[in-house]
Order: structure tokens, then C-alpha cells, then sequence
């Protein structure tokens, strides 16, 4: 943690624009609203310092999917050029020096408030502006509300019989202490999504002993981390023009050539050739997207690909019954993984495997945990790597009120919906960076996306004089309806992923985002303000006539 950042102390309580986070999407947002537009702006973070989800994602080996000249913001020259790295992907305490470098560079704690929680918001209909609740009892208030909460900071902890009775230490891979330690410990790691991969992955050859609860078996490719030549960073950084413009147009962002050939038009012995090039080369994005062009939407394409990686799984785990657990057999379709040997950890001597849904854990004990069967493991520590309520439970979790006092869980009580993934209708002046029914991309290009339209939305609308922007309700139905029908033409919705809410215990299956990528997302945006905000009410603070039409929609 950055020793300067301290919470920011001012009689102030009134302001232009209030931001909720400061991770990417918030400290941009403070530079394009303050620095750009000239607005007085403050953020608002939990934390103590800046980097959002990885401020507290500190868990051992915690690392982007994403490489690293593309896990940055695009949007400063100098910025691109001055930051240096030599690692394919980037882990968490370089991301978080980054986003320090970042917020050093343009000055931008003077107008972070750390150490505050926002615990509510309200829209005053009367006076069109925001009344911010926080946890320091100080209310503020706002013209424009923008949430840049994350996609995935709402922790998500199962409610085992017995939890409160473990008497060892317990810890959520997303809220991780700094001075943790492992070492001739007996650990248990519940969750085998992509925190779990890494962090079983790094932690087996420290501890006594490591028994992880799986519930669902993973379809994961090596990640193919390592140094990057000096010479090759060099070329990026000459050619940082061109690469940023293909991302920006790109379906992924995740800098590779996506492919356009089916799975099926080739030889099985060709298939074999591609598969086993980026098995070997690494990426999850770039194995699922980059070999061949329908292994998300073709059923015979996506099986190819799935059983590519059972075969791998059963070359490389020795014990036959081990691999077994291993091996999924749905469809290879949810947000794809990737891992630095996480299929090998199976083959130390101090790491078992439990399959928790032939066999469910039945309680937690005081002294470790007990399965259905009765067979008991004695641990020293309990790791939830159980992932996030994501995309809207950090909004779900506030008390968040539009017009009339709605509720935002009330109005995505059947799922969240949103227009452009940034704004809501009863919701006027609030964007969203990330909301749901954004991009599925690599996350950076998309914040960056959404925080230039966003802060140019805000422009437009103060250099019309006017005081309300918000989307109509027409335009909401209509893009969720869109986002639906292109996530209905992929596998995605066949599989339980947190991308539609699978991992929550009653949380409706819904459409989170838009899948058809960021440059046709991109196009969409140009074509909404070329069409004079298509779709949004610019309008003064007297309340629109749609919104009392709009309850019996």
C-alpha cells in the first residue's frame, strides 16, 4: 500500500460527479470527469488505497488471464511507453504497482476518499441529483452517479452446517490479509473455478498437506507464462498504435488473431495440429477463440476442443481415479481457463482430491470438515475460492433507489438488464462501468470503452444545458432482448456459469453480458450518439413522461 493514501478529510458534501471505486474503471473515470471536463468530482473506496479488485485479490498466485501490454489503459501515450514489464501475464502486486504508478502519474488521490464505504444512494427527483449514504454517516450529494463497483468484488461464501465453529483461520481468496501464512499447514480449498486453479496451483508445494473440494471439474489450458525478450517488448511498444487499433475492433481484446475457420472443415489430424500449437503457445481466450471460429456455437466444434483437453488430463494425472474426477463432460463453455500446471498438482503425494457433489461436504467441524459419508479431513486452514456474486451483486448489496424509490434489486429481480451495459431506465444520471450486459472481453479496452463514452455522454448533455440523461425503458428491453439472443446462438447459456448467475443458490439464470464482442459493441455506441443518443431522454430535472407509462410495461 501507497504510505500517501490516507482518506481524503473535507467539509465538502457537494459535488459534480461521485464515483463508487478505484480500480481501473473509477481512476479513469476521475481523470476523463475531472481532469477533462473540469468537473468536481470525488471517489469513494472501501480500501485503503487504489486498485479495486486487486487491492484485495492478494492471494497466492493470483494472475491476469489477460498478457500483459494489453492488461493497461491505451488511452495515454507516454503512459504505454514509460510503463515497462517482462512477463507474458502480470500478477496481482505488479497490476496493483501499476494502478499506483497510474494514480501517482496523474495525481489523482487528492480526489479519493479511501476507508469509506458506500452504503446507498438515492435520486431526488426534486433537485435531479444523488444523495450518497456512506458508512461514515456523511451524506453527499451528486449531479452524475457512476458506479465502477467491478464484475467481481461481491464475495461469495457457502453456507456450510458448522462454519462458525472452525476453529483454524478461514479465508475468501477475495479479501486475502497480507501475512498469511501457509507453510507445513493443513489447507483446505473449497472452489475450482479460476481463483482455485491458481491458488491450489501455487500454494501444494508449501503446505503439509492439501485437500480440495470439487464440485464441478474444469476444461483449463496452460496459461504459458514467462519472461518476455527485451527485443520483443520493444516491438510492441513501436507498433502500440496498430495493436491497440485491432483490439478496439477486435471481438476478445485479448491481442490475438481470433480465428474464422470451422472446427469441422479440416481434417481431424489438422484439428489435432491446431489444438496442440496453443495448447503448447497458452491462453485460455486465445485456445477457445483463436483455433478455430465456432467452438463457442457449434456443438460437433466444441466437442473437439473438449475432448482435446480430456486427453490431455489423462496424459498428464497419473492415479486413473483422480483424472476421472477431473475430467468434465458438459460442454467446454464458460469464461475460459488457464493455469501455470494446475492437472500435475495431482500428482504430489500431499494433495487429495474430494468430488463434493457425488460425495457433499455434510459440516464443518471444528477441527477440519466432514463429508456426507463420514469420511473427516483434519485442517489447519479453509479457503473459500468460491468466486463472486458477479456483475450485479455489488449493486444488489447497496441500497440503491431511482425514481419513485425503486430499488435496484427490485427492478433485476428477474435478472439485471441494462441499456449498453452502462445505464438503467428509472436510474437517471447514474452509468455504470461494467454493468451488466457489457462486453465479455478482456476488461481493460471495454472500462476504457465505456468510461470515453460515458464521460462524453456527460458533455453532451452539460453543453445541452440539460440536467437529466436516462435511458428509456424501449431501449432497455430492446438491448436486453438483443444481449439474450446472441448469448442464445453461443453454448454459454448450456453450461452453470457465474457469467449467467449459476454459482449463487437462487439467483435467476439470466444474460449478463454482450457476447459479440468489443468491436461490434464499439459500433453500437458510435451509432446510439450518431443517432442523438438513441435511446436515452436528455432532458431538464422536470420528470419525463414515459417513466409513469413505464410500470405497467
Amino acid at each position: 500500500m501507497n504510505t500517501s493514501a490516507r482518506a481524503r478529510t473535507s467539509s465538502q458534501t457537494e459535488f459534480d460527479a461521485i464515483v463508487i471505486g478505484a480500480g481501473f474503471g473509477g481512476l479513469y473515470m476521475l481523470h476523463k470527469l475531472r481532469d477533462e471536463l473540469g468537473l468536481n468530482v470525488r471517489v469513494f473506496d472501501k480500501a485503503g488505497d487504489v486498485g479495486g479488485t486487486w487491492y484485495w485479490n492478494r492471494y497466492p498466485g493470483a494472475l491476469s488471464d489477460t498478457e500483459t501490454y494489453l492488461y493497461c489503459y491505451s488511452f495515454d501515450k507516454a503512459l504505454l511507453q514509460d510503463w515497462d514489464w517482462n512477463t507474458r501475464y502480470v500478477n496481482q502486486p505488479n497490476i496493483l504497482a501499476y494502478l499506483n504508478h497510474v494514480a501517482d502519474r496523474f495525481d489523482l488521490r487528492r480526489d479519493i476518499q479511501f476507508e469509506t464505504a458506500v452504503t446507498g444512494a438515492r435520486f431526488d427527483e426534486t433537485n435531479g441529483r444523488w444523495i450518497v449514504t456512506t458508512d461514515t454517516d456523511v451524506t453527499y450529494s451528486a449531479k452524475y452517479l457512476v458506479t465502477a463497483l467491478g464484475l467481481l468484488s461481491a464475495t461469495n461464501v457457502p453456507q456450510f452446517n458448522g462454519i462458525e465453529t472452525f476453529a483454524g483461520e478461514q479465508y475468501h481468496t477475495g479479501n486475502w490479509p497480507p501475512d498469511v501464512r501457509l507453510a507445513g499447514k493443513r489447507v483446505g480449498v473449497i472452489g475450482t473455478g479460476s481463483t482455485g486453479l491458481q491458488v491450489i496451483t501455487a500454494i501444494a508445494p508449501e503446505v503439509k498437506h492439501l485437500t480440495v473440494f470439487q464440485r464441478t471439474p474444469q476444461y483449463s489450458v496452460p496459461v504459458g507464462n514467462g519472461i518476455v525478450p527485451d527485443e520483443e517488448i520493444a516491438g510492441i511498444k513501436a507498433n502500440y498504435d496498430a495493436i491497440w487499433k485491432d483490439v478496439k475492433t477486435s471481438m476478445t481484446a485479448f491481442g490475438f488473431h481470433e480465428s474464422t475457420v470451422p472446427a469441422m472443415s479440416v481434417s481431424a489430424g489438422e484439428r489435432e495440429r491446431v489444438f496442440e500449437r496453443a495448447w503448447q503457445r497458452g491462453g485460455g481466450f486465445r485456445f477457445m477463440f483463436g483455433t478455430f471460429s465456432d467452438i463457442a456455437t457449434d456443438e460437433a466444434a466444441n466437442e473437439a476442443a473438449a475432448e482435446f483437453i480430456r486427453k490431455k488430463i489423462a496424459q498428464i494425472v497419473k492415479d486413473p481415479a483422480t483424472a476421472e474426477k477431473l475430467t468434465p463432460r458438459d460442454y467446454y463453455a464458460k469464461r475460459p481457463l488457464c493455469d501455470s500446471g494446475y492437472y500435475a498438482v495431482y500428482n504430489r503425494d500431499n494433495v487429495t482430491l474430494e468430488d463434493v457433489k457425488a460425495n457433499p461436504v455434510a459440516e464443518v467441524l471444528p477441527h477440519g470438515i466432514r463429508l456426507e459419508d463420514g469420511t473427516e479431513h483434519e485442517l489447519d486452514v479453509l479457503i473459500y475460492a468460491t468466486g463472486f456474486d458477479g456483475v450485479d451483486g455489488s449493486y444488489t448489496k447497496l441500497d440503491l433507489r431511482g425514481r419513485g424509490g425503486e430499488l435496484i434489486r427490485d427492478h433485476w429481480k428477474h435478472g439485471p438488464t441494462s441499456y449498453l451495459g452502462m445505464t438503467v431506465n428509472k436510474f437517471p444520471n447514474m452509468f455504470m462501468v461494467l454493468g451488466p450486459n457489457g462486453p465479455f472481453t478482456n476488461l481493460p479496452p471495454s472500462i476504457e470503452t465505456q468510461v470515453e463514452w460515458i464521460s462524453d455522454c456527460i458533455a453532451h448533455t452539460e453543453r445541452a444545458g440539460q440536467d437529466i440523461v436516462e435511458a428509456t425503458r424501449a431501449a432497455e428491453d430492446s438491448w436486453s432482448a438483443n444481449c439474450k439472443e446472441i448469448a442464445d446462438a453461443t453454448l454459454f447459456g448450456k453450461g452453470n456459469s457465474w457469467i449467467f448467475g449459476a454459482n449463487i443458490p437462487g439467483k435467476p439464470h439470466a444474460v449478463m453480458f454482450y457476447m459479440a464482442g468489443l468491436g461490434s459493441y464499439r459500433e453500437v455506441l458510435s451509432e446510439v450518439v450518431a443517432e442523438d443518443y438513441r435511446g436515452f431522454e436528455i432532458t431538464d430535472v422536470a420528470p419525463v413522461v414515459e417513466h409513469a407509462e413505464a410500470a405497467d410495461h
